[in-house]
């Protein structure tokens, strides 16, 4: 009967080793196909690959020393998500830059966000106030130091709070796709340092009216911000 345990007690320990290496294996293939997804993606939003530039495969395996199957994953999520076109007998390429598709974008984003931005001055709570506060602040040293490249992540960041603030799982995520495409239009655009002063003063105005729980003001402060983007784009596509 001892033996017979023992014998239970080894292959019970045998099957928790060898399910470990398995698991292990997924996970570190996850970290890999995001870490590959989120260093190719911040080459395209600021635009380090160009639009319009083609991409090898075989080199971004070897520019983020990242196997090629994990880089392969990030590359069909990036289509997905309509960074990239892959092209039959040519290979992967940026997605050009489209004046229809941003114009588009932008449309959707006033439908949208100006009511999101309603929602979050009905709902925000004192976390929400306090992270939008911070982000304000970190805009402030990064825009006076005119780094064109942490300003967008921040702008980024700022509004992803406030569809957060609206308490509104839905229209969270359609926001946050919504600004991952435009960021590169964003990065494109706003290269004057008149420019980025504007758009931290709107990103001022809109925070002032959620703080003071003002639906009307912040919807009008959203509206006047994605408009003033409107008119800023249009002038360099």
């Amino acid at each position: 009967m001892m033996t017979a345990k023992r014998t239970v007690r080894s292959k019970v320990r045998r099957g928790r080793t060898s399910s470990e290496p398995a698991h292990t294996s997924l996970t570190t293939t996850a970290s890999l196909r995001d870490a590959a997804y989120d260093a190719i993606k911040h080459r395209i939003i600021t635009c380090a690959f160009r639009p319009g530039e083609y991409i090898n495969e075989l080199q971004l395996s070897s520019m983020l020393k990242i196997g090629r199957t994990p880089v392969h994953q990030a590359l069909d999520r990036l289509m997905i998500e309509g960074m990239i076109d892959v092209i039959p007998r040519k290979g992967v390429i940026v997605r050009p830059v489209s004046l229809n598709e941003v114009l588009q974008i932008i449309e959707t984003r006033l439908v949208n966000e100006t009511y999101c931005s309603r929602l979050a001055a009905e709902r925000a709570n004192n976390s929400d106030i306090a992270e939008l506060a911070e982000v304000l602040k970190r805009t402030k040293h990064w825009t006076s130091m005119r780094n064109v490249e942490n300003m967008m992540l921040l702008d980024r960041e700022f509004h992803l709070l406030i569809a957060r603030a609206a308490k509104n799982d839905v229209l969270t995520e359609l926001l946050r796709s919504l600004h991952e495409r435009s960021l590169r239009f964003w990065f494109i655009s706003l290269n004057a340092p008149a420019q980025y002063e504007s758009v931290h003063d709107q990103h001022d105005a809109i925070f002032a009216a959620i703080h003071q729980r003002d639906p009307d003001k912040s919807e009008a402060a959203m509206r006047a911000h994605i408009e003033s983007f409107r008119a800023n784009v249009s002038q360099f596509l």
